[in-house]
């Protein structure tokens, strides 16, 4: 049986993909079993649909996690549905500074043009071709 050029290149192919693929499970496999490790009483979370909360306890048993949103507000929601543990963000609590020059978002800027006063010997009304 001869292997032409066409085939050997499928097959290399077929091998890189495969690589791939158990490549990328391992990955996700060992995502998974670190934030399952960080998943613990008491630690900020959010959900696949994108609820942020507090855990209040864990039930192994049920996969089941008590999810403080607000408080006095308590959801339900099974433990898979975690998707990430929130970790404060590092740095000073201070809002960055606005750049010297840079106006703020939302801000109008004014150009050296507009600040002029204009003077415009035409009246703005329109006349009628009539």
């Amino acid at each position: 049986m001869t292997f032409d050029p066409f085939t050997l290149i499928m097959l290399a192919v077929l091998a890189v993909l495969i690589f791939f693929m158990f490549r990328n499970s391992r990955k996700r496999q060992a995502e998974a079993r670190e934030l399952q490790s960080k998943v613990q009483v008491g630690a900020k979370v959010m959900t696949n649909f994108g609820v942020f909360g507090t855990i209040l306890s864990m039930d192994e048993e049920e996969n089941q996690v008590l999810l403080e949103t607000s408080p006095g507000t308590i959801l339900t929601v099974h433990r898979q549905t975690i998707a990430r543990v929130v970790e404060p963000v590092e740095g000073s609590d201070e809002a960055p500074a606005a750049v010297e020059g840079e106006p703020e978002f939302g801000e109008r800027v004014s150009d050296a043009a507009d600040d002029a006063p204009t003077t415009d010997e035409t009246p703005d009304t329109k006349k009628s071709d009539d």
